[in-house]
């Protein structure tokens, strides 16, 4: 797996939450593939979705085309620099582990959001 770093890591009430970020593509689809309906609302949020097109022009979020169109709006803000050959994309992934079991919960192509997410998930822990 390409190179990953921690940005947080915070324990509250014997959960770990995490802030991870990889350059590892594949990885970052796994992880998009996994989290809940509520992560995937969050990311619309952080990537600007509604701002960036027309209501007509974005998938309906309850159908078969949203998902994809959401991983490539990802993908497109993960870019680190186009000029770059081979292309990099960097990408947060928000993981809690609780007894020993880790689970993904969020993925993001930037810092804030991915922090706010983690951030608001040991609240709820705590």
């Amino acid at each position: 797996m390409p190179q990953q770093e921690t940005f947080l890591s915070e324990r509250a009430n014997g959960t770990i939450v995490q802030v991870l970020k990889t350059y590892d593509r594949s990885y970052a689809r796994e992880v998009f593939n996994v989290v809940g309906d509520d992560a995937l609302k969050s990311l619309a949020v952080a990537l600007e979705i509604i701002g960036k097109y027309e209501p007509a022009d974005i998938p309906d979020p309850e159908g078969p085309d949203y998902q994809e169109f959401l991983w490539e709006e990802l993908c497109e803000a993960a870019l680190e620099d186009v000029r770059q050959s081979p292309q990099l994309y960097s990408f947060f992934v928000v993981t809690e582990t609780k007894a020993g079991k880790a689970e993904h919960l969020y993925i993001s192509a930037e810092w804030p959001s991915a922090e706010g997410f983690a951030r608001g998930r040991l609240a709820e822990v705590r």
